[in-house]
């Protein structure tokens, strides 16, 4: 894997930069708006390949950057005859390396290298089946899959002719040529397919991608968590050097894994703050207490400031006022902590690659989903060096190393929570009542899907203290309260996710207990909207 990223400027607003892998086999995916792209880095880096994405308008310092030994481009929703689409970067033909074009990305070669690509007469959506050709059954791209497979479709154009010395390797129902390649001449080889590799609807896809990584472009495979640790390990020291870094420990993975990988590097040279907002879950700062105090045996000291955070709150409904205040209110503890250290010029925290994805920084170019706590809610003027080493993982690899540093697994395991906590559950203001409300429907939500044992099928569940009021009848008297929305979700890495189809006789209890128990609240409903549309949290 690529050394940590670590960040040599000297404020929030330059933003870290990353140091490009070194000595590893690279695959870089150029990205053309497809919801699945984050999907094609993740299949790349679980086949142990390293890879990292570019907006398909990335300079060619930028492709170079990162030594590229082979490309992927991605699917996209335009149509690559219309006016003003997104184009093939000149740099990628002229690398000379192999090139696999999925879905958009194969009509553009198609377009570039001469085809013809059209509107289809019906557009494809969902499942079909692809027919290999007899140069289909011969090439190394689709070695090891059945004749017919299963893939998953969705364009609404296709390639009518392709271009001059490919050959066409698949078609399917919709698509005549949904698999072409050229493998002859002096260039390297290139190939395009129409469907979707990338997602679980396509159950070969890993093989195809493994065939293009391996018996095409011939990579090696020495991405994995040992050899991310190693050179992490490594960069931090040689950046850091005799300084003090200082940690802001959240009680969550991310923030868990990087103050472990620190203490490997740094020893005692690692200081971790947790600061208790007020607006963690029931019994969290308890916890964070006890298990990163004793069990990691790591210089912790502890900040209590649930006032502090709260008069920051105050009549703030805007969710991304809340993370801008929350933010800059944490460096500012963080700066504080520091007084009694003595100079710290360093500050780690647990980004994470879809962090910076959602948080649209310049290394993608999307619309801003939201702004991340770690992302976009430090301040300019921040006095600290930033250190990310997880900057470019996705959760479940930044959850492999943890365990390949020996953390239990009841910190490895335990859910995301986002970092400006219980203020972007509470939709309005936050006050102290209200975060008291939510703690209590939220700690009785975990508990009921902990003793259904649930919890590990679960990647994130939680309690949204709604800004809605409605009438209830609770003891034969009318009610007026709150209204709490339970949400819980299956993923993987968080970039997409399908709500949690949890026993109706656990959300019965779930319901019944909330209602009962929790003051001010008289009814409950389930969100089950899948990530996209919606994301994972409500603000």
């Amino acid at each position: 894997m690529n050394p940590a990223p670590v960040a040599p400027a000297a404020s929030a607003a330059s933003g870290p930069l990353a140091p490009h892998p070194s000595g590893h086999d690279t695959v870089v995916v150029i990205d053309y708006g497809a919801q699945t792209s984050q999907l094609i880095v993740r299949r790349v880096r679980e086949a142990g390949v390293y890879c990292e994405m570019l907006p398909w308008d990335a300079s060619a310092a930028q492709a170079a950057a990162l030594a590229p030994k082979a490309y992927i481009l991605s699917g996209g929703p335009a149509s690559v005859y219309a006016p003003g689409a997104p184009t093939l970067p000149s740099y990628v033909l002229a690398a000379g390396v192999p090139v696999l074009g999925i879905c958009y990305g194969m009509q553009l070669l198609a377009q570039e290298l001469g085809g013809v690509v059209v509107a289809a007469d019906r557009r494809e959506y969902g499942p079909a089946a692809v027919t290999k050709t007899a140069a289909g059954v011969a090439s190394p791209l689709l070695a090891d899959l059945p004749d017919p497979f299963p893939v998953w479709m969705s364009h609404g154009d296709h390639i009518d002719a392709p271009p001059p010395g490919f050959t066409v390797l698949g078609a399917s129902g919709n698509a005549p040529l949904a698999a072409m390649g050229r493998v002859a001449g002096a260039t390297a080889p290139i190939y395009g397919i129409q469907f979707h590799p990338e997602v679980a609807h396509t159950p070969q896809g890993a093989t195809l991608i493994a065939n293009f990584l391996f018996g095409v472009a011939g990579l090696r495979a020495d991405w994995s968590p040992a050899a991310f640790i190693e050179e992490a390990v490594a960069n931090i020291r040689r950046t850091v050097g005799d300084a003090r870094v200082l940690c802001g420990l959240s009680g969550g993975v991310d923030s868990a894994v990087v103050a472990a990988l620190l203490h490997r590097a740094i020893g005692d040279q690692l200081t971790c703050v947790f600061v208790d907002t007020g607006l963690l879950r029931e019994g969290e700062a308890q916890s964070v207490e006890e298990t990163f105090g004793r069990v990691m045996q790591i210089d912790l000291r502890v900040v209590h400031a649930a006032d502090r955070f709260l008069a920051r709150l105050a009549d703030v409904s805007d969710p991304e006022e809340k993370r801008r205040r929350i933010g800059t209110e944490f460096v500012r503890v963080f700066e504080e902590a520091t007084e009694a250290l003595g100079a710290v010029p360093f500050l780690a925290q647990g980004t994470l690659y879809p962090d910076i994805i959602e948080s649209a920084t310049p290394e993608r170019k999307a619309a801003r989903i939201k702004t991340h706590h770690n992302v976009g809610g430090l301040p300019a003027d921040m006095q600290f060096r930033l250190i990310e080493p997880l900057r470019y993982l996705f959760k479940d690899e930044a959850r492999a190393v943890g365990s390949e540093l020996g953390l239990p697994d009841e910190i490895v395991w335990r859910q995301p929570f986002p970092g400006p906590g219980l203020a972007v559950r509470i939709l309005g203001p936050v006050t102290a009542e209200r975060v008291a409300t939510l703690q209590q429907a939220d700690a009785i939500m975990r508990a009921e899907l902990h003793a259904a044992g649930l919890e590990r099928a679960i990647w994130q569940s939680f309690a949204v203290l709604t800004n809605v009021q409605s009438v209830g009848v609770m003891g034969d008297g009318r009610t007026y309260a709150h209204a709490v929305a339970i949400r819980a979700v299956t993923s993987v890495d968080g970039m997409t996710a399908d709500w949690a189809r949890i026993p109706y006789d656990v959300l019965a209890r779930i319901s019944n207990r909330i209602v009962n128990e929790v003051p001010g609240v008289n009814r409950v409903v389930y969100d089950i909207t899948s990530k996209p549309p919606a994301t994972i949290e409500w603000e």
